[in-house]
Parts: structure tokens; sequence; C-alpha cells
């Protein structure tokens, strides 16, 4: 631990140098690279410096208790060390999280699709109590939401809802969210107060740079269309809605919510691409997901992940067994003990799987 310490100061250090030259700033996306690796660096070392200040004292005791006659120094030094075992092995394993590689997508923007599932008008109204909640969250924590495409449902709530998410980690924050989230409670549409299961499906998926994912032109049928409402009826008076199919994978991608063609067109373009870098990375990571299947971040977002049970006030995270008896202020958008205990549960078993760098 203290080499990878020593080698990651001395890169901080390099990378401090770079930062200083003014240059840098001529390259816009070197410049924030190194940025980011600097900051994730500092973060590491906050922990690092004192765990190398710590072990310091401790082979200082040892030399002393090795090479010292005076019995009492000795006995001094032996005391210290006792104690100075125990913030060692609180550094250490604190290290040990912080060195845990992160996803390389975790700093990106976000596209996130929510859509109702079985149970009919209430799935919809559910889906619109999930955006909502969603919406609460970002608003507490400095991320950005827009809607980029959207199918209300006639009793409220949404069809469909496709939202993108700016901000600091906005898509290694909430990545665990997607899967099938179950809702139990008597409908707004029940007459004899009986208890229903609804579900709604969320997807997230990292934001895609052209960089990321190439699309060439030729395989994209673009059409447009007036954009309508609940119920078909129509909402615009010109052609600004686009759908846009990628005829090699026959991915179809609709977008109305802007009154302009092109706004409708480029926020269709990022929903696909992040669509098409999502399948690349699956299918990459197919075998890799043979050998191990992670408890947090499967990937298989057929898979039930938590259930949201209005008669008890509880909710269930399935993937890592954790109840919480607070579903009124879950639903207000509190949910970071739900984000940071899934995020424990992912290091842990990185830990234990011992993929480290």
């Amino acid at each position: 631990m203290k080499e990878r310490i020593l080698k990651l100061i001395q890169k901080y250090e390099k990378l401090d140098n770079e930062l200083a030259d003014s240059s840098i700033y001529n390259d816009h996306e070197r410049f924030k690279k190194i940025s980011r690796e600097h900051n994730d660096l500092a973060k590491i070392l906050e922990v690092g410096k004192p765990f190398l200040k710590v072990l310091s004292d401790y082979e200082g005791n040892k030399a002393i208790i090795r090479e010292n006659a005076d019995k009492e120094l000795v006995e001094m030094a032996e005391l210290e060390n006792e104690e100075i075992i125990e913030k060692l092995d609180k550094l250490e394993e604190r290290l040990k999280i912080l060195l845990i590689p992160k996803h390389p997508d975790d700093h990106k923007n976000m596209i996130m699709e929510i859509r109702a599932g079985t149970g009919g008008d209430e799935a919809g109204i559910f889906a619109g109590d999930l955006y909502r909640m969603y919406q609460h969250y970002c608003e507490d924590h400095d991320l950005k939401m827009e809607i980029m495409s959207s199918s209300p449902s006639e009793r409220g709530g949404f069809k469909e809802i496709i939202i993108f998410i700016s901000g600091e980690n906005a898509y290694g924050t909430l990545k665990y969210e997607s899967g099938v989230h179950r809702v139990q409670r008597v409908p707004e549409t029940e007459t004899q107060g009986r208890v229903h299961t609804s579900a709604v499906s969320v997807v997230v998926l990292p934001e895609a740079e052209e960089v990321d994912v190439h699309i060439d032109p030729n395989e994209l049928r673009i059409d447009v269309y007036r954009s309508s409402g609940p119920g078909g009826q129509s909402v615009n008076t010109t052609d600004s809605a686009v759908r846009i199919t990628h005829i090699p994978t026959g991915m179809v991608v609709s977008c109305q919510d802007e009154k302009s063609q092109l706004k409708n067109k480029n926020k269709a373009m990022k929903v696909l691409r992040s669509r098409l870098l999502d399948r690349a990375v699956s299918e990459q990571n197919s075998a890799i997901a043979a050998q191990r299947k992670s408890m947090v971040g499967s990937g298989d977002r057929s898979a039930k992940i938590r259930t949201y049970n209005y008669p008890q006030g509880r909710v269930t995270d399935h993937r890592i067994g954790l109840t919480l008896y607070k579903l009124d202020r879950i639903m207000e958008g509190e949910i970071e003990e739900l984000i940071e205990a899934l995020h424990l549960a992912e290091r842990e078993e990185l830990l234990k799987s011992e993929v480290m760098v």
C-alpha cells in the first residue's frame, strides 16, 4: 500500500504541473480529463497522506523496539504501536475502497427512461410518481433535469417519459436505479379498496458523445409528423415531431416535446446514441457477466429491484435486502440512503473479488 500511495503522489504532482501550464486550456477535452483525474487523486490522498504519516510513526517505533536497550522506552513504543495498528487498519480499509477503479462512465451525464408496465392506468400514475421522486432528488443535489420526450397517460402520470440529467457524476450516482420498480397500493381508480400491484421500468444510460459511437446517416430513417397529446389530439399545427429509426438494429426513438423540428431531432439523436452505446457495452460485458454476476449492477432491466408498499409505508430494495419504513419521504426524493447502500454493496463485492487497479 505504501508504494502505491507514493506512486499516486508522484502522479498527482505531475498532473499539478500540467494544470499549471496555461497551454492546456487550449485543449478543452484534455483539460477536463486531467482535472477529473486530479480531483479523484486528491480525494485518495486525503486518506493516503495520513496513512503514510501513521505508518512512518509505526516504523519509527519498531526501530526503537529493535535497537533500544531502554526498557521503559521500549514499553512506550510498544503501547503506542498497539494504538497505531488500529488507526492503520481503519485507514487501509478506507484506502481499499477509494482505490477501487471507477467505471469510466461514472462522471458522465445520463438519460433516464421511465415506462409504465403492468398495471394499466395505475402503472402510468406511478411512473409519474417516480419521475417526481427523481425530480426532487435532482433539485436537492445540484443535478439538472430536462424532459426530452414524454407520453402522458390519460388518468395522470406517463406511459413513458425520457429525461436528461446533467451534473457532477450524474450517471455514477443514479446508475443502480435501472430495473423494475413495483408498487403495492390501493389505486385511485379502485372502488372496492383492494391493494393492486403495478410495475414501472426504469432504464439509466450514460450520455453518449459522438466520439463514443459512430452512426452512419445512411442507416437512419427520419420521419416527421405532427405531435399529439393524450387521446391522440393534435397539439401542433406543424410537422415538428421527429421519429428516427436505426435500420441495422431496428431501434426507434421519437421526440415531440419541442416546437422546433431541429430541437426534437437533436434530442432524439442524443437518446439513440446513448441506447446504441449501451447495447455495445452490454455485448462487450456479456462474457464478464457470465463469470461474475454482480448483486447490484447485473444490468438485467427485467429484474424486480424495488418494491414500494404503501399500506405498510415501506420500501424494499431486493438486490441488497434493505427495507426502509419511510416511503413518504422517499417519494419526496429522499433516496440517499438507498443510493449509498447500493454503492457500498457494490464496493464490498469488488473488494471480495479483488478487482483492484
